[in-house]
């Protein structure tokens, strides 16, 4: 089975999905993902992401009324294994100019410049566009996962 490679010490930002797949432990991605949380508890890596990711992974439960998987984000998004950047008219700047270079959607560049500005060691994501960005080390988990 293929692995993520997780140097130590990294700092890892992660997208919207990937907190989708840990979550809800989807079938296809959780037993990839497993180890970038336990490393995260051992404290081997840090864990981030932007403010924006709040947003994005309760939309779909308040969609649908499911209120327990709601707070199951909230928990996991404002515990210590997160730790979550605020966003800032320097970032939206930041995101803008990536948003005109790179052709990305709006949340997209935050995430983006979210991660270039905090100095990420790895950009962890399920979005292929994120490869277009200049100095952002991005792993796509689909790539992973092929690679298995």
């Amino acid at each position: 089975m293929g692995a993520l490679t997780l140097p130590a010490s990294s700092l890892v930002y992660v997208d919207t999905q990937i907190v989708i797949y840990s979550v809800e432990k989807h079938p296809n991605y959780w037993p990839f993902l497993h180890p970038l949380w336990a490393a995260s508890q051992a404290g081997n890596i840090e864990i981030m992401s932007s403010e924006l990711i709040l947003l994005e992974t309760l939309v779909g439960p308040l969609k649908s009324g499911d209120l327990p998987l709601a707070a199951s984000y909230e928990q996991l998004l404002t515990s210590t294994e997160i730790r979550l950047i605020p966003i800032s008219a320097a970032l939206l700047r930041s995101a803008a100019q990536l948003r005109a270079g790179f052709n990305l959607k709006v949340p997209d560049a935050l995430h983006a410049a979210t991660a270039l500005a905090a100095g990420c060691t790895l950009f962890l994501t399920n979005d292929p566009a994120f490869r277009r960005v200049a100095g952002l080390s991005c792993i796509v988990l689909d790539d992973v996962v092929q690679a298995s």
